[in-house]
């Protein structure tokens, strides 16, 4: 039995799409800026700051398994659920790895990565990423 896998057939443009990216910058800064007002090593910040892509690594399991592990990793609710348990147990440790993981998901809207659809990496919600 084959699968046929979901093609989007557009994606955000135009004015929407300058605001998601500056949404993107906007998160970006505040994470660093938070960041920075924890005292947190800023070692830690440029070890873990690409590690939210080791979702990636989901796409060795298919399009749709993989399109699944990178949008899980690439939302704020994860960062989001960690910083509230860092804040509710006073645990700055936790609070940075949100931070940084925060921090990476803006970078990526910012240049443009968007959350992935199952036919490809390429298919994202902000655009077909490479050349068309």
């Amino acid at each position: 039995m084959t699968t046929r896998l979901e093609v989007p057939t557009g994606a955000v443009t135009g004015a929407p799409a300058a605001l998601l990216r500056a949404e993107g910058l906007a998160v970006f800064a505040a994470a660093l800026v938070a960041y920075a007002a924890l005292g947190a090593s800023w070692w830690l910040f440029a070890a873990l700051i690409l590690a939210p892509d080791l979702s990636m690594l989901g796409y060795l399991a298919g399009p749709r398994a993989g399109a699944f592990a990178y949008n899980a990793g690439h939302t704020y609710v994860g960062p989001a659920l960690l910083g509230a348990l860092a804040y509710g147990f006073s645990a700055p440790l936790a609070g940075a790895l949100a931070l940084i993981w925060t921090a990476h998901i803006g970078l990526d809207r910012l240049l443009g990565y968007g959350l992935k659809y199952s036919a490809g990496f390429g298919h994202t919600h902000l655009g077909r990423l490479g050349r068309n």
